[in-house]
Order: C-alpha cells, then structure tokens, then sequence
C-alpha cells in the first residue's frame, strides 16, 4: 500500500466528475490494502457492525504510534478499510483523536453516496481506532 493520507485521498476523489467513478476508484483501493494474515483475522480483530466482516489489527510501537492492519470479505468495504488505514495508520493517540474524520467522510462525497449500512460500518471501525489505548 503506497502511503497516502486522507488529504491525498480527498484530492484523488475530487478528480472525478461522477459517483460511479469514485465507486470504482474506492473499490481499486481495497485491491491494493497490504495482506492480512488470516491469524489475525480472529473473534478479537473483528469489527462489529459492519455488515461485509472486517477484521482490524493494530499494535503500537515504542514512540507510541499505532501501526495498523485491516481486511475485509467484501469489495466496497476493503476501499473503506483503506481510508481508515490512510487516516489513522502510524499516528498517536492523540493524533487520532484529532482527525476530522466526518469532514474526511463528507469532503470524499461517501455520505451522500453508501448506504446507511456500509456509512455505520465505517464508523464502527472508525470507533474501533479511536478506542486504541
């Protein structure tokens, strides 16, 4: 996964004129999240409330920055998994705390254009990180 942060993403998507274009831009993003070994994917890592199962690994390194790694069984939802990884992936917990991942959220058109559904699971994995101590 090249290392791109939610600004790069926001910018990316900007690029496009029509949602059925962001759509699959999101979906190549999930094709390129880095392997989850499935030793992770486990009753532990697994995110609740996402309909697609999502798995979300985290360990936090000496300078207290959390590195995390995600997966997901589903196609829309592994583009979501990544910008939760480009949003979070390497930052303290403070940093955490201080992304605005609901501007990130609506700046991207994502509030406007999944379902209610996939729009709670997002969250949910956004709740997961920002509960990481």
């Amino acid at each position: 996964m090249t290392k791109r942060t939610l600004e790069d993403l926001i910018e990316n998507f900007s690029l496009f004129d029509d949602w059925e274009s962001r759509y699959q831009y999101l979906i190549e993003l999930g094709d390129s999240l880095p392997f989850m070994e499935d030793v992770l994917k486990t009753p532990a890592t697994e995110v609740k409330g996402c309909v697609s199962k999502v798995w979300l690994h985290s360990t936090k390194d000496s300078d207290g920055k959390y590195h995390l790694v995600a997966d997901s069984d589903g196609k829309i939802t592994k583009g979501l998994v990544y910008i939760v990884l480009c949003a979070y992936d390497g930052k303290s917990s403070d940093d955490i705390q201080a992304v605005d991942i609901e501007g990130g959220f609506s700046k991207l058109g994502l509030d406007q254009h999944l379902s209610p559904n996939r729009r709670n699971g997002f969250f949910a994995m956004v709740e997961r990180v920002r509960g990481l101590q």
